[in-house]
């Protein structure tokens, strides 16, 4: 991790291309804007070539992407690969249907992402280890998650997040575990899209995607439980939620030093 780059994003103000699942853009774009990079939306290909070129890192969130969509998304991609600009898969749900398994594995067969997260279920199709997936719910299986998660980084040579309750983080060899939680930040619907997208904004001022990742799950997670603390553990996620922005935009390195729970393995 490097947590200097907390302040570094704020100075660079990386953009991210987002093609975003039309359920979250608003927490994405809000919360992009809240750590320091500038959120872009796109769903439109012929500018696709234009905007990775002038972007800093290229998110593929394929929650509710239509087939109409996939030629956006094959551009997005292709640009990124194409300009080396960090490429970031959000495989929604991946495990539910054979259509969209077959966007995402046919993605990950064609261009090489440089970050992927999803929950553990997702990471666990991906890899192609059995687990009993439930929707977009992580679902439940026998396998240690750390494992899960280093043989799909090894799968597909980059980084791996599995996020959840523990965020666990892959480069196909060590493990890192982030043991920071509220249970109010699973209660936000796209709480895992945006980490997605944090990740893609740490990978564009980094030149290690291992430490991005790791940096961005500490950022998101550790923001969260202070906001519970302040809120002293109510349920209460409206309130949640507006203050999570608040503390994304006004987070250090040593309030994150102070909080953070970290294994390695």
């Amino acid at each position: 991790m490097n947590l200097n780059d907390v302040e570094k994003i704020r100075t660079e103000n990386p953009v991210v291309v987002n093609y975003a699942n039309f359920v979250t853009p608003f927490l994405v774009a809000n919360g992009l804007n809240a750590v320091g990079a500038s959120p872009i939306m796109s769903d439109e290909a012929s500018e696709a070539d234009e905007l990775v070129k002038l972007a800093s890192a290229v998110v593929i969130n394929a929650g509710a992407a239509r087939r109409d969509g996939w030629p956006v998304i094959e551009q997005l991609c292709q640009s990124a690969n194409k300009y080396h600009k960090p490429l970031i898969l959000d495989p929604v749900a991946v495990g539910a249907t054979e259509y969209r398994r077959e966007l995402n594995f046919g993605l990950l067969e064609r261009h090489q992402f440089d970050i992927i997260r999803g929950n553990i279920g997702e990471i666990a199709v991906l890899a192609g280890i059995e687990w009993q997936t439930r929707g977009i719910d992580a679902g439940d299986g026998d396998r240690d998650a750390s494992d899960i998660v280093r043989e799909c980084a090894k799968k597909f040579n980059n980084v791996v997040i599995a996020s959840g309750k523990v965020d666990y983080i892959s480069d196909g060899n060590q493990v890192t575990s982030i043991l920071n939680n509220t249970r109010l930040l699973p209660a936000i619907v796209g709480s895992g899209d945006l980490l997605s997208s944090i990740s893609a904004a740490f990978a564009a001022i980094s030149d290690n995607n291992f430490n991005a990742a790791v940096t961005a799950s500490l950022v998101l997670s550790c923001s969260g439980e202070l906001v519970d603390q302040k809120l002293n553990h109510q349920n209460l996620p409206g309130s949640f939620l507006s203050q999570l922005m608040d503390q994304l935009a006004n987070i250090s390195p040593e309030e994150i030093k102070a909080i953070m729970k970290v294994e390695e393995n």
